[in-house]
């Protein structure tokens, strides 16, 4: 027995030791610069921590010559995976500070953009670590308008298949962890961020159908000529909400050889055919030069979401309006 102890010691020390620990600083602050996405530069990429902590080892990636380090605010770092060391420094963007508006905060109305909720497992995007959704949102009125709100439609997953349909049938237990970004509108498509601001999130099988995040401290007023708001998954966490090292692909032996197979995220997140023109941009961020594409027909051909009309993430907002 203590033979056997000793082994899995061994065991377990040799796979931690597999994996080089690099953490991610601010040049100038020396503080850790949080989920900053470490592109492979083959379509795979990992996401570092909330302590700026991730993990990569040579041994699992061995075709991997190169990392291309990103983050809100930062510039971009590439570095050889040969002069890989335990810590890497980005240095800040000052020259791109968003704008501050003023205002009293004192007489506003509340609106609402309706979010589109439904139960159709069919009918929902399944996330996945390389994927950021974004939503158009144009401004409806004239006067100032700040965001306080993002209403986010979730669908849960029952735990059995079969018993899916059930109203009281037991759900299937998950922890994601998502980022919330806001982009100008520059000429139809997402541009430059609003905000460096971190907006992170856990949504956990104990969510409801509708996540509200409230997001009134950031300030976020809707510039005019609209905004897009968008969703992308870091990866699953432990219990305390810690992000977990979150592969892309999962692989399966089958007859033909091992098959890579994207691996999909909880929640799933409910489509809509209710707008007639497409307001959703999709892209992957470890691929196609981290490009947005409009999600329809002619940019999308595999989409089995588009063929049966579902355009749009159902996303909604709660709004201030103030008063002049």
């Amino acid at each position: 027995m203590i033979k056997r102890h000793i082994t899995l010691l061994w065991m377990f020390g040799a796979l931690v030791n597999s994996f080089a620990q690099t953490s991610i600083l601010d040049s100038e602050t020396k503080e850790p610069v949080s989920f900053a996405t470490i592109s492979f530069g083959n379509g795979n990429g990992v996401f570092a921590d909330d302590e700026g902590v991730f993990k990569f080892s040579k041994k699992l990636y061995p075709d991997i010559d190169s990392l291309f380090i990103s983050a809100l605010g930062y510039d971009k770092l590439n570095i050889a995976t040969l002069n890989l060391s335990d810590t890497l420094f980005l240095e800040s963007k000052e020259d791109e500070l968003r704008t501050v508006v003023i205002t009293s905060r004192k007489k506003f109305k509340k609106q609402e953009v309706e979010a589109t909720i439904h139960n159709d497992y069919y009918k929902c995007w399944l996330p996945t670590i390389e994927s950021e959704i974004a939503v158009f949102f144009p401004k409806e009125d004239k006067k100032l308008t700040k965001i306080s709100t993002i209403n986010l439609p979730i669908k849960l997953e029952a735990s059995d298949w079969g018993k899916r349909k059930r109203s009281k049938t037991k759900v299937k237990a998950f922890s994601t962890l998502f980022r919330a970004s806001f982009y100008e509108n520059e000429n139809g498509f997402p541009g430059k961020t609003l905000t460096y601001d971190q907006i992170i999130f856990r949504v956990t099988e104990a969510s409801s159908n509708l996540y509200e995040l409230d997001v009134t401290d950031y300030d976020i007023y809707i510039p005019e000529n609209g905004v897009f708001l968008s969703i992308q998954v870091l990866g699953y966490t432990d219990r305390n909400g810690k992000l977990l090292p979150n592969k892309k692909y999962r692989e399966v032996k089958t007859a033909k050889g091992i098959v890579k197979i994207s691996t999909t995220f909880r929640p799933l997140l409910p489509f809509t055919d209710k707008f007639p023109e497409s307001k959703t941009f999709v892209k992957r961020i470890f691929l196609n030069g981290n490009k947005w594409v409009k999600f329809e027909k002619k940019n999308i051909t595999n989409s089995d979401l588009l063929r049966k009309g579902q355009n749009n993430y159902g996303m909604g907002l709660g709004l201030q309006v103030y008063k002049n």
